[in-house]
């Protein structure tokens, strides 16, 4: 009688980038061929927007606002677009800020810390610190603090400017809408202000 021999598969444990972008629905993302959203910014009495149409799969990128439409495709952009793209790069991270996380994993150092107290409702939350490289990309250096509970969802973020040590901007990740699998927090409040940034119109596809 043969004996059968035993298969053990190795499970590949997760990194806190991977878990965190996996709660928000990034395995679905392979999937996706089309999302288009409108970025809100109200402050004060102003309001601002624009909308974005991205095709992932072809890296094609439409920009419409009151005064223009601009088409272009990521893979070949001239110097006249990097402002636009400038934009789209903000927007996308607002957006999709915990895809991020896998998307540029190789630009960025990280630490995970497993009980923080999160800036805005002082509750003990993990907190994961992210600092960029200081060569590349739009903003090199800048640094960002996500907090999240034991779901890995995010609640609250601090953006540092130049990975400086005094926020730069501190505020939630709430109204989250799952989109054909992806969990997208659409409003963005900012304590004791009238800054709101949201997204408005998001399709999914």
């Amino acid at each position: 009688m043969e004996k059968k021999e035993e298969v053990h598969s190795e499970v590949k444990e997760l990194t806190i980038l991977e878990k965190v972008a996996n709660a928000h629905g990034f395995e679905n993302w392979k999937t996706i061929s089309h999302i288009k959203y409108t970025f809100n910014v109200d402050r004060d009495s102003s309001h601002f927007e624009r909308t974005w149409l991205w095709e992932p799969k072809t890296n094609n990128v439409v920009l419409t606002t009151r005064e223009d439409t601009v088409r272009y495709n990521r893979m070949s952009m001239d110097s006249t677009i990097m402002k636009t793209d400038g934009g789209f790069i903000n927007d996308k991270f607002w957006l999709l800020g915990p895809f991020q996380l896998v998307w540029d994993q190789n630009n960025f150092t990280y630490e995970h810390e497993a009980n923080s107290d999160a800036p805005i409702s002082k509750e003990a939350m993990q907190k994961l610190t992210i600092v960029y490289g200081s060569e590349g990309g739009y903003t090199p250096g800048d640094a960002y603090d996500f907090y999240f509970g034991e779901d890995y969802r995010i609640k609250e973020w601090v953006f540092r400017k130049g990975n400086q040590e005094e926020p730069s901007m501190i505020t939630s990740w709430e109204d989250y809408k799952n989109l054909n699998g992806l969990h997208i927090a659409s409003m963005h409040k900012m304590p004791d202000s009238d800054f709101m940034l949201y997204f408005t119109g998001i399709e999914v596809k």
